[in-house]
């Protein structure tokens, strides 16, 4: 394995830890073997292959790598098979990484911009970092944790990355980063009691990412995805992404050529939509067709836009569901044909879904404190087919719209 260049801030100097000395265990020869083996295991077997190997390796070797290799397994949903079998992890790093395909994407952007030397900011185990590298960025890789940096460091060499991947041990508040054509900053959005949603109680605050952003040619900060909209800068353009059509992060973007606004991404596929700051359309009468937009789409406010896209119009006042009389190709909305609407009535629907032989629903709704599984309970399916009901508003009422996908 190569060895990545590691600095610390010369006023933070590496204390002794004994998960550090855990984790570096991992990386020797004996670590690897253990890895190798465990790689497709079943966690079933948990105990029984624990009791067997620690005939022949250390207790404590046996656990980190068991522990290694749950993480690893957790880690393909994001970074592939391949790449997950041979990258590091910790907890909180598999939990909050960025998925291979988004930072790829973001890569590609900050590339096509003509960055090719970046500081990344709260770098955690380097799922950004990553991919900059793989663009042909060197990247400058910065985290206070020594534990993370010592396994974004094993990160960089097990990939190949090691002469593109700098890892500084530092409070990234106090990194200079003059020189750098960008920065990436991933602040914590996670404390003691889970889930942060005020920008200022990130690690560290947004208003200092956004300072730092303002001092570089260009910038990403990467924010939670139910950030209030009043509490985002008008000189940033923000950019929900979604992957497989679940919204999975937020980013400002700065420097030349950004253009302040909203945008949505959709990935796989990198349709992107930048909006117009259109109106909401007037609420209508059903059509033949229901449009569900992504909800990149309807977290960016561009509900309006797919809406022109289709030649539609809203169901109700603030319901994020575009009906239409004709049926246009978007990939920011999913379409449905519409076969029924109906007031809200359980028993009607009931009776209905019997009537059609339907055992399988699935059951999507917007203003509707309707809860999925206690309606599926109560209409007690049956059946060969299968359809769609929408629960929602129509003309400000309850309704149920019943169709399929197109």
């Amino acid at each position: 394995m190569g060895r990545v260049a590691v600095s610390e801030s010369p006023d933070t100097p590496t204390p002794a830890s004994p998960e550090v000395d855990a984790f570096r265990a991992l990386l020797t020869d004996e670590g690897a073997e253990l890895l190798a083996l465990l790689r497709d295991h079943d966690p079933a077997d948990e105990l029984a292959l624990a009791t067997r190997l620690r005939r022949d390796h250390p207790a404590a070797l046996v656990s980190a790598a068991l522990g290694q290799a749950r993480l690893r397994q957790r880690a393909v949903a994001k970074f592939g098979p391949e790449d997950a079998a041979r990258m590091y992890f910790t907890p909180d790093g598999v939990e909050q990484a960025t998925r291979s395909a988004v930072a790829a994407y973001r890569a590609e952007r900050l590339t096509g911009r003509g960055v090719r030397r970046l500081a990344d900011l709260c770098c955690g185990i380097g799922g950004d970092a990553v991919e900059l590298a793989r663009a042909g960025v060197d990247v400058l890789a910065v985290d206070h944790s020594p534990l993370t940096c010592a396994v974004i460091e094993a990160n960089a060499a097990a990939l190949g990355l090691a002469d593109r991947i700098t890892v500084r041990r530092a409070d990234v508040t106090e990194v200079d980063v003059d020189g750098y054509d960008a920065v990436f900053v991933d602040p914590a959005r996670r404390g003691g009691r889970g889930r942060v949603f005020d920008p200022e109680a990130y690690a560290p605050p947004l208003s200092w990412a956004l300072d730092v952003a303002r001092r570089v040619p260009h910038a990403a900060l990467k924010i939670a995805p139910g950030v209030p909209h009043e509490a985002l800068p008008g000189d940033a353009e923000t950019e929900w992404i979604s992957v497989s059509g679940e919204v999975k992060e937020a980013v400002l973007w700065f420097g030349t050529g950004t253009t302040p606004g909203f945008r949505a991404t959709l990935l796989p596929g990198g349709h992107s939509l930048l909006g117009a700051d259109l109106p909401d359309p007037e609420p209508g009468p059903v059509g033949r067709y229901l449009y569900e937009p992504d909800g990149a789409v309807i977290r960016a406010h561009l509900v309006a836009d797919v809406a022109r896209d289709v030649d539609g119009r809203l169901l109700s006042p603030g319901i994020a569901y575009v009906t239409s009389d004709v049926l246009r190709a978007t990939p920011y909305a999913r379409a449905f044909e519409v076969t029924d609407v109906l007031p809200f009535h359980v028993k009607r629907l009931r009776a209905l879904l019997r009537e059609r032989e339907v055992g399988v629903l699935t059951v999507k709704k917007r203003g509707s404190a309707v809860e999925p599984e206690e309606l599926r309970r109560k209409v007690r399916l049956a059946g060969p087919h299968a359809a769609t009901v929408f629960l929602t508003r129509v003309a400000g009422a309850p309704a149920m719209l019943l169709g399929h996908p197109v």
